[in-house]
């Protein structure tokens, strides 16, 4: 095997709690990451040696700072494996808490298996994955898990959050430290861990109590979120939530054809995508 193509798929959360800053700076999380069909693609082509990065997208860098290269020097580092030649075609919008990054690395990380045969496990790319970002073991199984601690602790459920999903980005970067920052006045209330995992095997799933702590800092500094998220709950989604720290919104609905028409009040201000939970 010389070359792989390969789908890097973006993720929401259903539901985000944050429950209390660590010792070591990060935050401990109580969140469901619900993989999405939505994706960038990867060409991965083995070299006999160094790494070989080109996007369609000029923002990204193509030096040793990118994450995906960092994902290939990790495993070579681990398994002594050869070059690579990594083609990315980027379709998930940067710094709007879908985990494109994340994915990417992820997908490097699980290409480069493939590519180079290698006996490794799926808990073993995890570990690697976490030194390269929270999000990153996620993607490993992708899915729909339970992600607790800063992200890395998973649980793999099989209860799906079923629906079609639209996701509305509008042309803002909220700072993921910023928004970290801001949550101070949160963790000083006293909250309980909100039992998500039961409340979607439940026969109504009762959203309301879904909540995105990252709403109560990001809504009043961008009231355009709030206005978004509004819009989507007046257009029919029974279910509508800030992703990560934003700045996506997205909402679910339970046939497609009530999520095109929602898209139509969106498409012209925002950029806008039509999506279903990976299975």
């Amino acid at each position: 095997m010389n070359h792989l193509l390969l789908k890097s798929h973006a993720k929401v959360n259903i539901g985000l709690q944050i429950r209390n800053q660590r010792p070591d700076g990060y935050h401990n999380i109580h969140t469901i990451f619900q993989e999405l069909d939505f994706h960038d693609t990867i060409k991965l082509e083995k070299r006999d040696s160094s790494c070989q990065f080109s996007s369609n997208v000029d923002w990204l860098p193509k030096d040793d700072s990118n994450l995906c290269v960092k994902a290939w020097q990790k495993m070579v580092d681990a398994f002594g494996l050869g070059g690579v030649s990594i083609e990315l075609e980027k379709r998930i919008p940067a710094g709007g808490g879908l985990g494109g990054g994340s994915s990417n690395a992820a997908t490097i990380l699980k290409g480069l298996r493939r590519l180079y045969e290698l006996d490794v496990s799926d808990d073993e790319l995890e570990i690697i994955g976490l030194d390269l970002g929270a999000d990153v073991p996620f993607f490993i199984k992708g899915k729909t898990q339970i992600g607790n601690g800063v992200g890395e602790i998973l649980k793999p459920i099989e209860t799906i959050i079923n629906g079609c999903y639209l996701l509305v980005a509008p042309d803002l970067h909220i700072d993921t430290k910023w928004a970290y920052g801001e949550l101070k006045n949160i963790l000083d209330r006293p909250n309980e861990v909100v039992n998500f995992l039961g409340f979607i095997r439940k026969e109504i799933i009762p959203f309301e109590l879904f909540e995105n702590d990252f709403e109560a800092i990001v809504v009043p500094a961008y009231p355009e979120i709030g206005q978004i998220k509004n819009s989507l709950r007046v257009h029919g989604a029974r279910f509508a939530s800030l992703s990560g720290s934003g700045s996506t919104v997205f909402g679910v609905f339970d046939e497609d054809a009530d999520a095109k028409s929602a898209e139509s009040h969106f498409s012209s201000r925002y950029n806008t995508f039509i999506t279903n939970p990976t299975l």
